[in-house]
């Protein structure tokens, strides 16, 4: 990886109604009283996703992972939970308490295992005391020690994975570095052992994940699935390794219709110092398309009432605006302000609940209902940081204010939940003009400007 040190089946079934956690802990010998209840919350990572990530040979800090989520444009990243051949065997920072903590602020998280390597990868083993992939075809030639050493690696990496708090329906990857793929015996004794690597990790609950040179291992994964399907297992995800600096899941190695839809990572920049929020990282980047990429859940307001638009135009008394009057309506009567019916006029009844609401959120009351006080209740709500990839209601917040917010120059967003590069360009937009750091990223300053209704 970085130059340094199908669907899952259960493991058992539910068990006296225990979470699937609970039954894995029991299996693997850990207590279910080790778990806070942040981790019992914790959901499966990386989940659905399309946007950037980055990884690194030390777990960040906490106050490094909180400086780049709120400035960077990252929203996953990759930690070495186990194997003997990381470069960074110790990890003080990554706890389960770290865990739950990133999780909860919205990161995604890539464990890794960096274990057993291809028996013709000279710089490896790394210390001594780690073991290389077995290139014994024994008797048979199925590699039966080489499947069996990924087998018992799958287990420790669960074993770590739940030990952190990193649930079931989890992706977890292996990193298996570049290898002379022209070498009979390297090359399919590191197919059996990652062969037993998703074998052992499905069993355990959770998804298998490859990381590997887009030229040796995962090319050669790839000609199993089309050449010799049903020889070995093949892995759920793959995280591609290809350095071509283009931000996407894409390689010439491999053709496009294996791991799709949502299957693939790739990293396209290997390793080199980036700094975000005043703190410097050595990172690899990476663009990741999993689960079912950016999604965000549908919703619905006052039985089907539509309130999002292309613009919104000020509320005048007289003036008839029938469908942003019960956009309004809606909106107020979702916030306890307004109490009348659901009709189209803008008479003294939404007048009252408006002006409430204004002084409530430090405007002047008036009788108009402009741009700044839409751009300040569409936006009104809890404040998670949100960028390229979020998916979320709070996403549909913010596409609502900028539509409230813009020119008439500018286009108009779609309300989708979905953080994409127009969202990003027109949060890039609304920040200039409004003197804030344009950085297309909405967190604090930003939800204070939105909330203020600025424009």
């Amino acid at each position: 990886m970085h130059p340094r040190p199908g669907a899952p089946r259960p493991l058992l079934p539910a068990l006296l109604g225990l979470p699937a956690l609970l039954v894995l802990l029991v299996s693997l010998g850990l207590t279910a009283g080790m778990l806070s209840p942040a981790q019992a919350a914790n959901k499966p990572t990386p989940g659905n996703f399309t946007g950037y990530g980055f990884d690194q040979c030390l777990t960040p800090t906490q106050a490094k992972m909180d400086a780049w989520l709120d400035s960077s444009p990252f929203l996953a990243v990759g930690i070495y939970i186990s194997g003997n051949s990381r470069a960074c065997r110790v990890q003080p920072n990554l706890t389960p308490t770290w865990v739950s903590t990133q999780l909860q602020k919205g990161w995604r998280l890539l464990p890794i295992t960096l274990g057993p390597q291809a028996s013709c990868l000279k710089r490896f083993p790394r210390y001594g005391d780690d073991p290389v992939i077995i290139d014994d075809p024994g008797t048979d030639g199925h590699y039966r020690s080489a499947r069996l050493q990924g087998r018992r690696e799958a287990a420790t990496a669960v074993q770590a994975a739940a030990a952190l708090g990193i649930v079931p329906g989890s992706v977890l990857w292996y990193d298996l570095e570049g290898f002379d793929d022209s070498k009979t015996d390297c090359r399919e004794s590191a197919l059996a052992f990652l062969s037993g690597w998703s074998t052992r990790i499905k069993k355990l609950g959770y998804y298998s994940g490859v990381y590997s040179s887009a030229g040796s291992g995962i090319r050669q994964l790839d000609l199993v699935r089309t050449e010799r399907p049903g020889l070995y297992v093949l892995p759920d995800y793959l995280w591609i390794a290809r350095w071509d600096g283009v931000a996407n899941t894409s390689t010439s190695y491999i053709p496009d219709d294996g791991w799709q839809p949502h299957r693939r990572i790739k990293q396209y920049l290997g390793g080199h110092d980036e700094t975000w929020g005043g703190v410097t990282i050595n990172i690899d980047r990476n663009f990741l398309d999993v689960g079912k990429g950016s999604v965000a859940p549908a919703e619905t307001h006052c039985r089907g009432v539509e309130i999002g638009f292309p613009t919104y135009r000020t509320l005048v008394p007289g003036k008839k605006r029938p469908y942003l009057t019960l956009a309004l309506k809606c909106l107020l009567k979702e916030r306890g302000y307004y109490r009348g019916t659901m009709s189209y006029g803008y008479g003294p009844a939404i007048i009252r609940a408006a002006r409430s609401w204004q002084v409530k959120h430090g405007f002047a009351a008036s009788d108009r209902f402009t741009r700044k006080h839409w751009v300040a209740l569409l936006s009104q709500g809890n404040t998670p940081v949100l960028k390229y990839g979020s998916g979320s209601k709070f996403v549909r917040r913010v596409q609502r204010a900028m539509n409230a917010a813009r020119t008439s120059a500018q286009t108009p967003l779609a309300i989708t939940g979905v953080y994409d590069a127009t969202t990003v360009r027109a949060v890039r937009a609304w920040q200039a003009s409004v003197g804030l750091p344009v950085t297309g990223i909405v967190a604090g300053d930003s939800w204070v400007a939105l909330h203020a209704g600025k424009r």
